[in-house]
């Protein structure tokens, strides 16, 4: 009798919920105000290449609970810093970031940035332009130009050196939740000449600005390449690394069709086709990376 009780009470307990099992803590997605990427006003909210991922990309995770949250800049890299259970995905890869991100493997490809100027300008600064190209490295070193960027922004190894063995005085670094918006006016002002930035993020702006897209000129930097690879990136943890497995799973499915045509419908349409040749080659030539 005792024996059967004592089976009887082993079962009950194995039917149990644990008492030391914790519900699943939830992946917190950190999205920031960055179009075409992510857009949080006007007539196109919500329409940004991240935007319409986020549903495909949430459903292909359905482990985890899961939330998206609006941060600014500072604050996102921060959240990323801590030991927190968060991911972006948005993210250029750079050394520094590597220290405390744990990144997917490529999601898309972007344009790579340039140097905007006004085309009222561009007899001034001719002389640093070369084969269509504009030479960012001379441009510092003359002591001539200041070149706005957005603060705590990467815009990938080669030029995020550039930027930090500048000359003092030669970037003027801008904060705050719509930095490229007001380096805009400050440029349609002529408060400043040089704006650093990617093309298809530029003329949204610009427009949302009242600035005309056209009277501004956009030159890619020599030495960078055309492309630019966007990860995803999570805090580096167990956690964050775990969900990097399944996430790259999910990229693999998404990112040679889904996510190329989401990018390109963004660019002007003279350079859509070149744009998804390229982007296909590319992931194609990748296989299982």
């Amino acid at each position: 009798m005792r024996e059967w009780r004592a089976a009887t009470l082993l079962l009950a307990l194995l039917w149990l919920p644990s008492a030391t099992s914790a519900p699943q803590e939830s992946l917190l997605w950190l999205l920031r105000d960055l179009p075409p990427l992510t857009i949080f006003e006007g007539e196109q909210k919500g329409q940004g290449v991240i935007d319409l991922l986020m549903p495909q990309l949430i459903a292909s995770l359905p482990e985890y609970p899961q939330q998206m949250v609006r941060v600014n800049r500072a604050r996102g890299m921060q959240m990323l810093r801590e030991a927190t259970f968060v991911c972006d995905p948005s993210l250029i890869m750079n050394k520094e970031r590597e220290q405390w991100v744990t990144f997917s493997i490529t999601a898309f490809r972007i344009l790579s940035n340039g140097l905007v100027i006004r085309r009222s300008d561009h007899e001034q600064l001719a002389h640093f332009i070369q084969n269509g190209r504009i030479d960012l490295h001379a441009l510092l070193d003359s002591g001539q130009e200041k070149v706005g960027v957005v603060a705590e922004r990467s815009y990938g190894q080669q030029v995020d050196n550039l930027l930090s063995q500048a000359p003092e005085g030669a970037v003027n670094a801008h904060h705050g939740n719509d930095a490229l918006g007001s380096l805009l006016q400050m440029q349609r002002l002529g408060r400043l000449r040089l704006l650093l930035g990617y093309w298809p993020e530029i003329r949204y702006q610009a427009t949302q600005q009242g600035i005309d897209p056209q009277d501004l000129e956009f030159y890619p930097i020599q030495g960078t390449e055309k492309y630019q690879e966007i990860h995803i990136g999570c805090s580096k943890t167990a956690q964050g690394q775990q969900a990097i497995a399944r996430i790259n799973q999910a990229l693999r499915k998404l990112r040679e069709d889904r996510l190329v045509e989401l990018y390109a419908t963004w660019l002007e349409p003279g350079m859509r086709d070149a744009y998804r040749a390229d982007a296909r080659s590319y992931f194609q030539g990748l296989k299982d990376h």
